[in-house]
């Protein structure tokens, strides 16, 4: 997905920035940059890969060179950003999050109206790049971002720094991402994750609407352009992305989940499928607090057969090749043999995507000795591929595991009873969870119902993104 953070003071922002940044390393795993306004004039700027080092290690050496009380960096799993831009706007650096789904028309329509881009080594353009052209193409910053965001299909979050020492920061116009403005005794900060700022200092001051556009300066932020009344933010910052001690539209990450693991063991209790297990435990990370607020609602002892390894392997450099990630994903699970041998689990992940590394996690258990493997899926069947976000990196939706199965249940005419399938007291629903159970080895499969997931994030419906579950807008 990718993040970014930014300073502006009236004192050098450098380490704050640093820290920043790194402090969004789990939102990305590719690429990386940090830029700066220079006291003397002119900016400083680095970019470097972070698919085998992580963020802090890579930029250490660099941070002698930058300086200044104006700075920006990004975590990026696109093309190589933050990029600087030279045009009748001015010079400025930008970074950009979201996904444009209609890349290339529009690639094709800049460059037959006379545009030139810089081709990357694979020959692509540079997605930064791209927007700026559509920036560019208006008479001022503003309205150039609102054309880049109408322009757009997808989603774009960006944050540009102007070579006066200006930051200014654009939510996407259906806001599925956050941005947040913070503040302390000599500047203003902006950011994706709350916890990053708070830990340095800053205190919470102004979360953008969707399509709001802020201009911040040492003194304060100025509202360029109002918020669209109609928000999407992603249900997956919940879920999975976001830190947990980060907070979004006024929900903690944390506690969210911890509601969310409850509401799912509540229901089963009311429907009386608990299955009888030893321990309820959570496949780490992110799949800890669901199982924490399963275990809480269902009074049954939470523990963790087995942990992650990450002192050389956080997520936040996981490679991109997918035959290795599978490899690292089952290298870094080290299980606890006394806590799984002759045991019956419930392990609760924060979702099933392909279902490829929760395999290898269920083999090993069984190889440990398990007795029964019990799964639950913190959200829905995921039957669509995001196309605002790209978080599943998923080439087609018959990559996800539910289509796939739907596809081999009935193979014509499945595609019209997609809703059926994700209901699981549909008969076509318990198929669904037969089949997947069969292929992964669980001894029972629910998943959290799209209403129960709503309830614990706790905002109206219409505000909160759902595509990949429902294929709604």
């Amino acid at each position: 997905m990718g993040a970014f953070f930014g300073a502006v003071s009236r004192r050098d922002v450098i380490l704050d920035v640093f820290f920043g940044v790194d402090y969004h390393s789990h939102l990305g795993t590719r690429r990386a940059g940090m830029v700066s306004c220079l006291p003397e004039g002119g900016f400083k700027k680095e970019i470097h890969s972070i698919e085998n080092t992580p963020f802090r290690t890579r930029f250490d050496h660099d941070l002698p060179g930058f300086r200044g009380t104006c700075a920006m960096g990004c975590i990026s799993d696109m093309d190589p950003q933050p990029l600087l831009v030279r045009s009748h706007l001015g010079v400025y650096a930008i970074s950009v999050v979201g996904n444009i789904t209609n890349f290339d028309a529009l690639v094709d329509e800049l460059t037959g109206a006379g545009a030139q881009f810089m081709a990357m080594s694979s020959g692509n353009v540079n997605m930064c790049e791209l927007v700026a052209a559509l920036v560019n193409s208006q008479d001022n910053l503003v309205d150039g971002i609102r054309y880049a965001q109408e322009k757009i299909e997808g989603s774009l979050t960006l944050l540009v720094m102007t070579e006066d020492g200006h930051l200014v920061a654009a939510r996407d116009r259906m806001g599925r991402l956050p941005v947040l403005v913070g503040r302390d005794d000599d500047g203003y900060c902006v950011s994706f994750e709350s916890f990053a700022y708070g830990k340095l200092g800053y205190a919470d001051e102004h979360e953008l609407g969707p399509g709001e556009i802020v201009r911040i300066g040492p003194d304060g932020y100025e509202v360029l352009a109002r918020p669209c009344d109609r928000m999407r933010i992603c249900a997956f910052l919940w879920v999975y992305y976001g830190y947990p001690n980060s907070n979004y539209e006024g929900v903690n990450v944390e506690v969210m989940r911890y509601r969310n693991g409850r509401i799912m063991a509540r229901r089963e209790e009311v429907e009386g499928t608990l299955p009888e297990v030893d321990y309820v435990a959570g496949v780490p990370d992110s799949g800890l607090p669901h199982a924490l607020g399963f275990a809480m609602q269902t009074g049954q002892t939470f523990a963790r057969p087995f942990v992650k390894y990450t002192p050389t392997w956080p997520r936040s450099f996981m490679p991109t090749n997918q035959a290795i990630r599978n490899r690292v994903a089952k290298m870094k699970q080290i299980p606890v043999p006394e806590l799984i041998a002759g045991k019956r689990l419930l392990l609760v992940d924060d979702s099933i995507v392909r279902g490829t590394q929760l395999r290898e996690t269920v083999d090993f258990l069984y190889d440990t000795g398990a007795r029964e493997v019990h799964m639950r899926s913190a959200c829905p069947p995921i039957m669509y591929g995001c196309k605002y976000l790209s978080f599943s990196r998923s080439n087609s939706d018959y990559e996800l595991i539910a289509r796939r199965k739907i596809r081999e249940l009935e193979p014509d005419g499945g595609e019209e009873h997609i809703a059926e399938y994700a209901d699981d007291a549909t008969e076509r629903g318990r198929c669904l969870l037969k089949s997947i159970c069969e292929e992964m080895g669980f001894d029972s499969l629910r998943y959290q119902s799209l209403d129960g997931l709503l309830e614990a994030i706790g905002l109206d419906r219409d505000k909160v993104c759902t595509y990949c579950w429902d294929g709604r807008e």
